[in-house]
């Protein structure tokens, strides 16, 4: 069997007071589990950035695609050099538990994890149960409360998935 390997590193320094209160803010914002998604984001950001400093002296054709697919994506880059530019912040507000929270559709960014891992979301007409989807920016529209949960009224549904 094949070992799975990391999809994150760890900070270097464990134990600095203004990373993890800057950590402990970026949590509380999003809603997040755990630090380990900032570290996720940290690493998936970390990978668009070397894509990018490679691309930089590459021809005009392969820069286009790569902007392209970021544009498909939802991230905003209109140059190469820009992509330098993107924050982990950039990341975690493409996640489908920021988006459901921002639509309306719930009243707490924890209230959105919680309607995601209960299976009460919507993506293109197909339930999604992952907080941390990326969701692109073409099916940013199509996300909504499935049918079981439609009937109640709003308060009802902040009443049952309350922090």
């Amino acid at each position: 069997m094949i070992k799975k390997s990391k999809l994150y590193n760890r900070p270097r320094e464990p134990f600095n007071l203004e990373r993890m209160r800057g950590e402990d803010l970026i949590v509380h914002k999003y809603g997040l589990k755990n630090k380990k998604e900032i570290w996720k984001a940290k690493a998936k950001i970390d990978l668009i950035r070397n894509r990018a400093k490679k691309l930089i002296n590459s021809e005009p054709k392969k820069q286009e695609e790569f902007l392209n697919k970021l544009k498909a994506a939802g991230y905003k880059a209109e140059t190469t050099p820009g992509v330098l530019e993107l924050t982990e912040e950039d990341i975690l507000n493409r996640r489908l538990q920021t988006i459901v929270f921002k639509k309306g559709l719930s009243t707490t960014s924890k209230g959105a994890r919680q309607l995601i891992t209960h299976k009460k979301i919507l993506v293109n007409e197909q339930i999604v149960n992952i907080p941390s989807y990326s969701v692109p920016f073409e099916l940013e529209d199509k996300i909504k409360l499935s049918s079981k949960i439609k009937n109640k009224k709003p308060e009802e549904i902040a009443g049952e998935y309350k922090e």
